[in-house]
């Protein structure tokens, strides 16, 4: 096939500790170890100053916004950046396609974060690093002891978080990473250890209260958000698998003790969050993405997946009210504050993907604070933080009906109307598209054979076209907006799906079982005998969108076949794939893709390719940017890690790119 379907005294000095506890052993009397103590301290380096340009938080902010101020690197001299470090975790593990034991490979999807003068990141397997943010050294290595082999159908881990508490001394500043078997664990920054005092030996186990299920049900994908002295985190519930699957419930844990705070299950208004014997209502729509918050308002806002199953809805009976939304909740008690739904009863698995992302956008001279939030369906959905009133006008259009006996749609569905769809439905037999003449002809014959009525074409029993597929649009990478023009540059994946429900008594041999349904369901990407997208090229692209003005300024295809497909196949543009773009001050756009071996930068001007480097794999991670001091080097770094959606292999690259130093004033 040519594609494949897809505790230390003082802060950041190490050896003070170990050579205090060396000094006791000869020293005997209190006055002379006081006189020893106070020496250490005196002569041990003052805290770190604030990065010029740091990256804190997942998405650079606390609302997710992949903007940097760094600008050494311009479009000027982008071309000189080299590799300077690499960091290599040694986590991977690599596909097992036997039926009884089917797994997938690992992908690195890690975006670390930056504190003081240290990088922080996790591998698939939760084992949590910090690094020199010069070097790439490792400083120290914590061991998460997840079961990989035997629970776990895939690994990830796209990050963790810092709390500090505005002190000095152990654990006052912790690093907090979720993992695959749902535990919430704090360490201390200077050291890794645990940080014993929160929860059960520096642990909380998330899953307390879900009702029976199988640890790989129920686990922590993206990194907990911070709001205060709040730890809050989602979780990922694995799909399509039974209508009483483990309830979506979102946790805020107090970040010295662990002790809950606050939970949220998302059942609709004035339903019981728990059953009677006192377990979490089953099959809510859960949290997989990463949250945002907003300090000075005191929310936390949330983008939502799908109630349980994803393709049928019968028996959901509102228990989707939350689902596929985006949902401001008040940090300190978890109470809906507003919800905004962007697909209703949603049963195509398009989901709230994407970290909702605040920035606040200048509107006939007035700044309004804002949620920007991306969708699968390629629309952008512009909402007011305080009142999750749209911005610009949404409308509510007919979609179609009609779906299978005991399915009841909804009647319509919003569409934006200002901000441009990055694509457009509908895609019909008419745009079939094949490297060959039969190639295509076999495209239109799949594409004629099936339902296909546009947006939001239900499931059907005879398998329908969806346009866009279930991995969007847009996905889990989310936008980059600059904030102070408010332009948004986002990856949006230009492939058509299809979805075939199946009467439960043919389902034996089916993967995605949806039990509780009377369907199971297959799903996958409409391709050419030759595992081709039959959809014309650009199966990709960036897309430049000046949000205010409510207009696309360019779109440019992501990534190139030679990866993935044998010579002389190598010069279609434009993967399919999942990809993350990151902005900088000085009119940059950085982007790897899961399907191409490359990091690249374009102008956030024109979408002009400035430059490409050769990456081992692929790396559909967010890339990340810093400056330690003004004046100073500026690092791009970006986790090369393959992805199971397509022909990338795995690995474990963590890798720095910087300007020569010869060449950094330039």
């Amino acid at each position: 096939m040519l594609l494949l379907n897809f505790q230390y005294v003082i802060p950041n000095h190490k050896n003070v500790k170990a050579a205090w506890e060396r000094a006791s052993l000869t020293i005997t009397t209190a006055k002379t170890r006081w006189l020893v103590a106070a020496i250490f301290v005196l002569s041990a380096p003052t805290q770190s100053a604030p990065p010029h340009a740091g990256w804190p938080a997942y998405g650079a902010t606390a609302g997710g916004t992949h903007f940097s101020r760094a600008s050494q690197i311009t479009p000027e001299n982008v071309a000189q950046l080299e590799q300077v470090w690499e960091h290599r975790s040694g986590d991977v593990r690599e596909a097992v396609r036997d039926p009884e034991n089917f797994v997938m490979q690992s992908s690195l999807q890690v975006t670390p974060i930056l504190v003081e003068d240290t990088l922080y990141y996790c591998s698939p397997f939760n084992n949590v690093f910090a690094l020199d943010a010069r070097t790439g050294e490792q400083r120290w290595r914590f061991e998460a002891d997840v079961d990989i082999d035997s629970e776990q159908v895939f690994t990830n881990c796209r990050g963790v978080s810092s709390w500090q508490s505005g002190k000095t001394g152990y654990c006052e500043h912790r690093i907090v990473v979720g993992t695959l078997d749902a535990r919430l664990i704090a360490l201390d920054a200077g050291t890794g250890e645990r940080c014993t005092d929160f929860g059960n030996n520096g642990e909380v186990d998330t899953s307390e209260g879900q009702a029976e299920h199988h640890p790989r049900e129920f686990g922590i994908t993206s990194p907990p958000a911070i709001l205060g002295d709040k730890i809050i985190t989602g979780s990922y519930v694995l799909d399509n698998l039974r209508t009483d699957a483990p309830g979506g419930v979102v946790h805020a844990y107090d970040a010295r003790t662990g002790e809950r705070a606050w939970a949220w299950n998302p059942v609709p208004p004035g339903m019981p969050q728990r059953r009677e014997d006192g377990t979490w209502v089953t099959g809510t729509t859960n949290v997989w993405s990463i949250l945002s918050v907003d300090e000075e308002r005191n929310l936390v806002f949330l983008p939502t997946g799908n109630t349980q199953p994803d393709y049928y809805g019968g028996h959901r009976d509102g228990l989707d009210y939350y689902s596929s939304s985006v949902i401001a909740l008040n940090g300190d008690t978890g109470e809906v504050v507003w919800h905004y739904q962007l697909v209703h009863h949603d049963v195509w698995d398009y989901d709230a993907p994407a970290q909702p992302t605040l920035v606040d956008l200048t509107i006939d001279g007035e700044s309004v604070p804002a949620v920007i939030q991306v969708s699968k369906m390629g629309m952008t959905f512009a909402l007011h933080r305080e009142t999750g009133e749209p911005l610009w006008p949404v409308e509510e259009r007919p979609v179609p009906q009609q779906g299978v006996p005991g399915e009841t749609l909804a009647a319509t569905q919003p569409f934006p109307t200002h901000i441009p769809y990055t694509l457009t439905p509908p895609f019909t037999a008419d745009d079939a598209w094949g490297m060959m003449i039969w190639d295509e002809s076999a495209c239109r014959d799949k594409i004629s054979a099936m339902r296909n009525e546009g947006a939001y074409t239900p499931p059907s029993l005879e398998g329908s076209v969806n346009f866009p597929s279930n991995a969007g649009g847009n996905n889990w990478g989310s936008p980059a907006i600059h904030p102070d023009s408010g332009v948004m540059v986002v990856y949006t994946n230009r492939v058509p799906g299809s979805t075939r429900l199946i009467p439960r008594e043919q389902c034996d041999e089916v993967v995605q079982q949806q039990a509780g349904t009377p369907y199971c369901v297959e799903t996958s990407m409409v391709t050419s005998p030759l595992g081709v997208p039959c959809s014309e090229p650009p199966w990709g692209t960036l897309d430049g969108i000046d949000i205010v003005a409510g207009k696309r300024i360019w779109s440019v295809p992501l990534g190139t076949t030679r990866n993935m497909a044998p010579f002389p196949f190598w010069f279609l543009k434009g993967l399919p794939g999942l990809a993350a773009p990151m902005m900088t001050a000085s009119g940059l756009v950085f982007s790897g893709i899961s399907n191409d071996h490359n990091l690249r930068a374009f102008s956030l001007a024109t979408g002009e390719e400035l430059w490409k480097g050769a990456l081992p794999t692929a790396a559909n991670a967010l890339p990340m940017t810093y400056q330690l001091e003004e004046g100073g080097r500026q690092y791009v770094v970006i986790a090369a890690g393959g992805h199971w959606s397509g022909g990338s292999p795995p690995g474990d690259h963590l890798i720095a790119f910087a300007l020569p130093e010869s060449g950094s004033a330039q």
